[in-house]
């Protein structure tokens, strides 16, 4: 891997697409580790390799949705058109 001048392409890394080949779990590891990674195809850059942020999850409370369901008093009733598969 050789490095660039990150302030200037704003990546760590660069690295020709057959070098990427045989270092894939190297530069998998870089990327999660907040390190950003070219891959090269004729000295030019056609893949960058960055981690993606975890989302945040989002702040769940219990009865948020009362009054928001609505379910029918004969819910759990047989279908009529199943009846014959239910004999």
């Amino acid at each position: 891997m050789s490095e660039i001048d990150s302030k200037k392409a704003g990546i760590m890394y660069q690295v020709d697409i057959i070098e990427a080949k045989e270092k894939r779990v190297g530069l998998i590891e870089a990327a999660m580790r907040g390190e950003e990674v070219a891959i090269t195809q004729d000295n030019q850059p056609v893949v960058k390799l960055i981690v993606i942020p975890k989302q945040a999850k989002p702040n769940r409370q219990t009865g948020s949705a009362k009054g928001m369901v609505w379910m029918s008093d004969d819910f759990d009733e047989p279908l009529e058109e199943f009846k014959e598969y239910m004999e």
